[in-house]
């Protein structure tokens, strides 16, 4: 396997993990404040990706080298994120306050009521959906460690492997 060809995987599987998501949305499934979060690792994996196959093509390999390491980086940070996330969901810890909705002023009782009906926070502790028992935050830690072992094994491959 070469660094051209990982990067291209790596590409592939990122930009697909994002596809399903904004399918999912598209569906109907809102993302909360953490899953939009979770989001950034493959945004910019997927760039990076893309130069890290660039400069593998242009027989850059040291280059190429450098950016599966970033790459494997981004998405074990990724990872982290998401085992957060999904902690969040299976009530491991709480979660941030903008995922409950607060309210950062006092409200009187006709005013409350009345943000009750226009604001439908999506919360960060009930996961969207569910696949197989993991939420898409739990599948995000498995995809996102996938993905770095895949592109920190390119970045250990020798030069001219095959």
């Amino acid at each position: 396997m070469t660094r051209l060809r990982l990067a291209l995987i790596v590409l592939a599987l990122a930009g697909a993990t994002i596809g399903g998501a904004w399918i999912i949305e598209a569906m109907g499934y809102k993302p909360c404040e953490l899953c939009l979060l979770g989001r950034v690792p493959y945004y910019v994996g997927i760039a990076l990706a893309a130069a890290t196959a660039l400069a593998a093509w242009r027989g850059r390999e040291r280059l190429a080298g450098f950016g599966l390491a970033a790459l494997g980086l981004c998405f074990l940070a990724g990872a982290g994120f998401a085992a957060y996330h999904a902690g969040v969901e299976y009530k491991f810890w709480p979660g941030p306050a903008e995922c409950t909705g607060s309210l950062t002023k006092t409200l009187s009782s006709e005013d409350f009521l009345l943000a009750l009906k226009r604001v439908k926070p999506v919360r960060c502790d009930e996961p969207a959906l569910v696949i197989l028992g993991l939420s898409l935050a739990g599948w995000s830690v498995l995809v996102s460690l996938g993905l770095a072992v895949l592109a920190g094994w390119g970045a250990r491959l020798k030069r001219g492997v095959a």
